[in-house]
């Protein structure tokens, strides 16, 4: 029985596990619906404080209507008296009674109105301020994710082809080579060429004084000279 409670203590914990990986994985998606669902909250709330509101209104109007009405008797009242009708004055007063206790209770209602708006509107004005900071960290989180994928790509990037980028400038370096090997042995021929034609020995000779000289003025007149001696 004690395997047993174990086994089920290790599946439970792997189901919590298991459980909080799709929370991390979805946490920016979780963020964004919670989000909604408070402003959504948000919305209703401001409906609820417009109806507490006209209600704090109503019963604001119906105060005034009784005070109004209460201070028409007293003066219906006073004029009984000033007429020596008693009765008639007792029966405005009782009026006035009944009246005033209506009032009570009216005020009563708008007092409780006016409080519950007041708190509700201090509600919703920090309600707003929060979801405004929240709108703002989602902002952050959602950029910040961005960039991190984006440095993750280009890392990935980078080791998946340093292989492939060594292996090209390895055959861009024996491309260089060959081409290189080619100037060298066409350089090679063409020097070849020079020293076996017979315009480079003819050069060589004349160079040393060897040979058939070039014919100037000079060297006609001088030959001319030398027969006449």
């Amino acid at each position: 029985m004690s395997i047993f409670k174990k086994i089920m203590t290790a599946i439970r914990g792997g189901a919590s596990e298991a459980g909080e990986a799709i929370i991390d994985a979805n946490a920016t998606r979780i963020f964004e619906q919670e989000i909604r669902d408070a402003e959504n909250h948000l919305t209703k709330a401001k409906r609820d404080l417009t109806g507490v509101m006209a209600e704090q209104m109503s019963a604001q109007r119906e105060v005034s209507r009784l005070e109004k009405e209460i201070s028409e008797h007293e003066g219906y009242a006073g004029q009984a008296l000033e007429k020596g009708d008693e009765t008639l004055a007792l029966a405005v007063a009782e009026k006035i009674a009944n009246l005033e206790s209506e009032l009570a209770d009216q005020q009563q209602a708008h007092n409780s109105f006016a409080g519950n708006a007041n708190r509700l509107k201090e509600l919703v004005k920090k309600s707003e301020r929060q979801v405004t900071e929240h709108k703002r960290q989602l902002s952050m989180v959602k950029t910040t994710e961005s960039v991190q994928k984006a440095t993750s790509a280009i890392t990935d990037n980078f080791s998946s082809s340093n292989s492939k980028l060594l292996s090209a400038k390895d055959s861009l370096e024996r491309i260089k080579a060959k081409q290189q090997k080619f100037d060298d042995k066409m350089k090679a021929a063409e020097l070849l060429e020079s020293e076996d034609s017979d315009t480079s020995l003819a050069a060589q000779l004349k160079a040393a004084g060897i040979g058939a000289q070039d014919s100037s003025a000079n060297s006609v007149l001088d030959r001319i000279k030398a027969k006449q001696k």
